[in-house]
């Protein structure tokens, strides 16, 4: 059995702070409270959080005087945004790792380890939350990240002088969310309460009492909004894209070829692959155009939407569709693909036939494809094999298809 810590993370947002450096500078509202595309910043920075998978539940820390308002626009916005994580509001304390302490102690007894995040850092991206807990997973008990100092740093006297330049290739900037083991997070918040020490940030409160912090690749865009200065930094973004999850739908299809009566016949098609006409190749039994592989690629992406197979939405029993190309059924699923939001990203498909060769072709029809599917061409894959005389594909009977598309779709 695996020693490995299992995923099972919960975050507590730090927002109870007054804002004085903003509010002095004629802010309406503390820093974790000012709108950006609509959302408070603290909804922001419980958003990226959010988007973690291993995620499984947030608590804020609003000021004491706040509290009741706070909950309630945390609520609504979970409400808007289809939040369903578990989500609790507490009211912080004096210090910041007052605040901390009361988010902690709101944490269920099953948490064994927590993300730390300022409300105040709203940009971090759920690739650097993602690196914090996978640290966390592999034994770390306390985990930072951190981006490399680009300016030279120099420690200075009361009085303003140099005192030492300080190496920088031995420097970063300490960023949140910070993650750690919850026993060890907690023992280090009970050692400074009994000491009286006041720390800038959890991970040095860890460090203090012989814990080792691990730094893990932060963000640049990970900033922190502290300074009037700062507020610049809202009209300057755009607005964070919202959370997408992957999703791979599978598509499959086979036609028959034309015995030597049925060349003739009303569904006899001559032989497209990828919308590209086949030379030589034997004729293809079908309702439509016989496109063994749109079919499959058509499958596939109808597989991301859930929405059946491909005889669902253009049924063989409909006249009106006798002898149609099959590109236009895969441009009115992909129309369906854009109106749900979803961007396809890649296509792998493989071609299975004893008869024709398909290597000859295979360039061209993988090319065809990225053109009908609007990608470019290194996103699709396209692979040809036989079944070494097995089968009806072996005994030059027939061709088959399969496809696998990946999409992102909202999350």
């Amino acid at each position: 059995m695996s020693n490995t810590p299992q995923p099972n993370v919960w975050a507590v947002i730090v927002a109870a702070g007054n804002g004085s450096r903003l509010a002095a500078a004629g802010a309406s509202a503390p820093k974790q409270f000012l709108t950006f595309a609509g959302r408070p910043l603290f909804w922001h920075a419980a958003q990226a959080l959010a988007a973690c998978p291993a995620l499984a539940g947030l608590v804020l820390v609003f000021p004491a005087d706040r509290l009741d308002e706070a909950t309630a626009l945390a609520r609504q916005c979970a409400a808007d945004d289809g939040l369903r994580l578990p989500l609790v509001a507490v009211a912080g304390g004096a210090r910041r790792q007052d605040s901390v302490l009361a988010g902690l102690s709101a944490l269920p007894p099953d948490c064994r380890h927590v993300l730390v995040h300022d409300a105040a850092r709203p940009f971090a991206d759920p690739a650097l939350v993602g690196r914090v807990v996978q640290a966390l997973m592999s034994g770390h008990a306390a985990v930072v990240p951190g981006v490399a100092v680009t300016d030279t740093i120099t420690r200075v006297s009361p009085d303003g002088m140099a005192l030492e330049t300080l190496p920088r290739e031995e420097l970063v900037a300490v960023q949140t969310p910070q993650g750690f083991a919850l026993a060890s997070l907690l023992a280090a918040h009970e050692a400074a309460r009994a000491d009286g020490f006041t720390a800038t940030d959890d991970a040095s409160m860890t460090s203090r009492i012989g814990i080792a912090v691990h730094v893990v690749e932060g963000s640049p865009d990970n900033a922190k909004v502290t300074h009037p200065a700062d507020l610049a930094l809202l009209s300057r973004r755009t607005p964070p894209a919202a959370p997408r999850i992957p999703v791979v739908g599978h598509g499959y299809d086979v036609h028959r070829y034309a015995g030597p009566n049925e060349t003739t016949a009303a569904n006899a098609r001559p032989m497209k692959l990828g919308g590209v006409p086949i030379a030589g190749g034997p004729m293809v039994l079908a309702h439509s155009d016989g496109d063994v592989l749109l079919h499959a690629i058509t499958d596939a992406l109808l597989g991301c939407l859930a929405l059946g197979d491909i005889g669902t939405l253009f049924p063989d029993t409909d006249p009106a569709l006798s002898g149609l190309e099959s590109g236009i059924f895969l441009s009115e699923v992909l129309m369906k693909l854009a109106r749900a939001d979803m961007a396809l990203v890649h296509v792998d498909a493989t071609i299975i036939a004893q008869i024709p060769k398909i290597a000859p072709h295979r360039e061209h029809i993988r090319r065809n494809l990225a053109s009908l599917l609007g990608l470019d061409p290194s996103r699709v894959g396209l692979k040809a094999t036989t079944e070494e005389g097995l089968g009806f594909t072996g005994e030059k009977r027939g061709i088959k298809a399969v496809a696998l598309a990946t999409v992102l779709r909202p999350a």
